[in-house]
């Protein structure tokens, strides 16, 4: 499996070519999710409603498990750089075995409290709770193998190796889509058979990167990793898990904010943060590249293509974030009227999408930033600059609320999100001078 050295070569031209096979595993996510949603949306409002309150504690089921993504990557690409294998392999075996405990202990709380976490949304709509619950079981075991799909992905990248990842995200994403309209609708499993058709897919993915995995680790040797390294991963890892933890929590609180409008709302949210989606696809691809990028040449002790880096990424971000601003601006109605007919859920996601463009520019600075600071092995500072700006969205709605009603909410997230974006570009600058210290560190 060819392995990607990222500490040599033209800034622009490796930041891309390590960024585009991201984007390309995004872009078939995001096509799959398109796809998806117009077999589901067919079924109705209530559906996408369920779908997307499930969503929210897979989503918290993700956001935990970075705590090993995170700090397994950031050790991983550091290694990389310094060409210690020994070392990589006791990360990547500390990595793995976490991530099986991890997986299963979600798992089992999923199936324990379901209902209850369901409930806790406030939909007042039994038959979409019901819905909800039933996707949730289904998606519960898938998340044992999406665990191992992310992390591998991950480990992955921090070789600088994101091809065979996004070649085993397209065989992953072209199984789901044939399989979810089978499963849906000539089986008659509605809701259920999208979660169905979501987690073989996943079980599939899952032995490509298994056996990928053996190849590129070299999973026979003897190599053990010791308690350093395991404290080490879960060190690095903690600030952005509970980052990324109480971002789906708050998310969540919201949701119940949203539930008190109605299954149209929450129908509303789920299609705009599909169509949302579309700008993360790019800032996402960079985000995992600028973080492998910068472990690797912090490892190697390359600091001026460190800073390099950074400021190659800031400036594709900011171009593809703005082209998107102008398109959700323009035409919102026209993108949410592709999934539904409903004229309040258009209606009220158009104005999500309104609200959340105007911030798009500012995400992409805070998850580049994101992405740098984990490279250096710094998650703490973007981990608390997304602590203590996204707890403040919920105060914010409540404040707006009366005025504004539920679009209160969209500007909640998209205030708090161009806050987070320009702090982060400010510490990336009062951090510039540091970088060198950390080099030395390693």
């Amino acid at each position: 499996m060819k392995t990607i050295d990222l500490t040599t070569g033209q800034v622009q031209r490796v930041i891309v070519a390590l960024a585009l096979p991201l984007v390309g595993s995004s872009l078939l996510q995001f096509t799959y999710s398109l796809v998806d949603m117009f077999w589901v949306g067919a079924l109705g409002s209530d559906a996408v409603a369920s779908i997307g309150a499930a969503s929210f504690y897979i989503m918290l089921g993700q956001a935990i498990q970075s705590l090993i993504v995170v700090g397994a990557g950031i050790k991983v690409s550091q290694a990389v750089g310094r060409r210690d294998q020994a070392l990589i392999q006791r990360y990547v075996r500390a990595g793995r075995r976490m991530n099986l405990g991890l997986g299963l202990l979600f798992v089992t709380v999923l199936a324990a409290f379901g209902q209850a976490l369901i409930g806790f949304l406030n939909m007042d709509a039994p038959a979409v709770e019901q819905l909800a619950y039933s996707y949730l079981l289904v998606s519960a075991p898938m998340l044992i193998f999406s665990f191992f799909n992310l992390l591998f992905a991950r480990l992955f990248s921090a070789y600088g190796n994101t091809t065979t990842a996004m070649r085993i995200n397209a065989t992953g994403v072209t199984l789901n889509m044939i399989l979810s309209p089978l499963f849906i609708y000539p089986l008659g499993l509605g809701v259920v058979g999208a979660g169905l058709a979501t987690l073989v897919a996943n079980v599939v993915m899952f032995g490509f990167f298994w056996h990928r995995a053996r190849v590129l680790f070299d999973w026979e040797e003897t190599v053990e990793p010791n308690r350093t390294d395991y404290r080490e991963i879960l060190r690095l890892g903690f600030p952005m898990a509970t980052q990324r933890v109480l971002f789906t929590v708050i998310s969540i609180f919201l949701a119940r904010m949203i539930g008190s409008y109605g299954t149209e709302a929450i129908a509303a949210q789920r299609i705009g943060l599909q169509v949302e989606s579309i700008a993360y696809m790019m800032i996402g691809g960079l985000n995992g590249a600028i973080a492998s990028y910068t472990g690797q040449n912090l490892g190697a002790r390359k600091v001026d293509r460190v800073h390099e880096g950074y400021r190659v990424t800031t400036r594709l971000g900011i171009l593809y974030t703005g082209l998107i601003t102008l398109v959700f601006l323009f035409v919102p109605n026209v993108l949410i009227g592709l999934f539904v007919d409903d004229p309040t859920t258009i209606d009220i996601g158009a104005n999500y999408l309104r609200i959340i463009g105007i911030s798009l520019i500012f995400a992409s600075l805070e998850m580049i930033g994101n992405g740098y600071f984990s490279g250096l092995g710094l998650p703490k500072i973007p981990a608390m600059i997304s602590i203590v700006f996204t707890v403040a969205r919920i105060p914010l709605a409540l404040a707006l609320e009366p005025y504004l009603g539920i679009d209160a909410i969209w500007w909640s997230i998209a205030l708090s999100s161009i806050i987070k974006g320009l702090v982060s570009a400010l510490y990336v600058r009062l951090m510039k001078k540091e970088v060198s210290s950390l080099a030395e560190a390693i």
